[in-house]
């Protein structure tokens, strides 16, 4: 039961305020679509778990942190569920910054976190890149942290038209040389990758600035090319790497996050519970639409939830 926290129903069609002592409701009849990720389909895709959750998957911008500001109650949350035992690993679709950056960061604001604990859509990207395209070269329409993470991890990276493939991504840099570069390797062939598919990216004082989404639509215009493969959420690409690095199946992992389109998606087609919080991009439509296991105002009130769940012995 969520005592004294204000949750929503998303099994009706209309948003509404639930009492305290109030259990969430699920989305009734919920399960995954499956699908083959490259890095192997999630264990257990298709069905979402019924059990005890022994991991937790974060979003990072609009569900721990807005901007530079910590949401209420996320390092909080964060301790109790790891001093229940419960295993805890963030994962963000914005590859301007690295594993290690992002783990400095928390650890900033208050969540000891180490680098092992973090997924991005570019580190996500190399490894699926060396995996399946080990020799390939690699165009990158994205900032210098990509570009670094990619060739730490041993990809090939090239500035030639002539590229293999053609990695897009979230990028303040891009310029006209950069679109035609990459517009000639897409024309000649190359494989047609995006780290992530979101259209903005929310910033510090609460507004939005363009994504990954503007460059690969642009591409996708002026090539007559569409994607061939998105790296980040939804795809099971970052669900498979999520769950390996959490070491367990998908029916024992929740996913929690702020963006339907890209974070519940992702859960719903790995099969992996999922929370909605409402502290980023989704208000009241986005909960009444019914895709969350569950919708939460804020972090803060998920471990009230999941004392509703059977957990593990800690």
């Amino acid at each position: 039961m969520i005592s004294g926290a204000a949750a929503v129903d998303v099994a009706g069609s209309a948003v509404l305020a639930v009492p305290a002592e109030t259990s969430v409701l699920p989305v009734p009849g919920e399960s995954g679509a499956g699908g083959a990720g490259v890095l192997g389909t999630p264990p257990g895709a298709g069905v979402a778990g019924s059990g005890p959750v022994r991991g937790v998957l974060f979003d990072l911008d609009g569900t721990i942190y807005r901007g530079g500001e910590l949401i209420p109650g996320a390092s909080e949350t964060i301790e109790s569920l790891k001093s229940s035992g419960i295993r805890c690993v963030f994962a963000s679709n914005n590859p301007t910054a690295t594993s290690l950056d992002y783990a400095r960061r928390l650890t900033g604001m208050g969540i000891p976190t180490e680098a092992s604990e973090v997924l991005t859509s570019g580190g996500v990207a190399a490894q699926w890149l060396l995996r399946t395209h080990p020799d390939a070269s690699v165009f990158v329409v994205g900032e210098a942290p990509l570009i670094r993470e990619l060739e730490t991890a041993g990809v090939r990276v090239t500035a030639s038209e002539d590229a293999d493939v053609v990695l897009a991504a979230f990028d303040r840099t891009f310029t006209y040389e950069k679109w035609n570069t990459a517009f000639q390797a897409l024309r000649r062939g190359a494989l047609f990758v995006a780290t992530n598919p979101d259209t903005t990216c929310p910033v510090a004082d609460g507004g939005l600035i363009p994504d990954c989404g503007g460059i690969t639509a642009a591409l996708e215009t002026t090539t007559g090319r569409q994607l061939d493969v998105v790296i980040g959420k939804p795809s099971l690409i970052m669900a498979a790497a999520a769950l390996e690095r959490l070491g367990m199946s998908a029916g024992e992992a929740l996913m929690v996050g702020d963006r339907p389109e890209t974070d519940i998606e992702m859960g719903r087609a790995a099969g992996i519970r999922t929370v909605l919080v409402l502290t980023g991009v989704s208000g009241p439509a986005a909960a009444a639409a019914g895709t969350a296991t569950a919708v939460l105002p804020s972090v803060r009130e998920l471990p009230a939830l999941l004392g509703t769940w059977a957990q593990p012995a800690s």
